[in-house]
């Protein structure tokens, strides 16, 4: 995610605290969290899938998602 939509998820945040928002504001607020949280996950995801944990006897075993 672009550090212009991080600064502009900040100011909204600021001013919902301080003014308060236009219902406008509110939907652009929400669209930028929701685009920041799933750029979160994916990047999150990414790391777990090139992780590697070595056991007791120096094996490596490569994480798996839990069924």
């Amino acid at each position: 995610m672009e550090q212009k939509k991080i600064d502009r998820i900040n100011s909204l945040a600021l001013k919902a605290k301080t003014v308060g928002l236009t219902p406008e504001e509110i939907t652009e607020q929400t669209n930028l969290r929701r685009e920041y949280i799933d750029s979160f996950k994916k990047s999150l995801t990414s790391q777990l899938d090139n992780m590697y944990i070595v056991d007791e006897k120096g094996n490596k075993v490569k994480v798996k998602k839990k069924k």
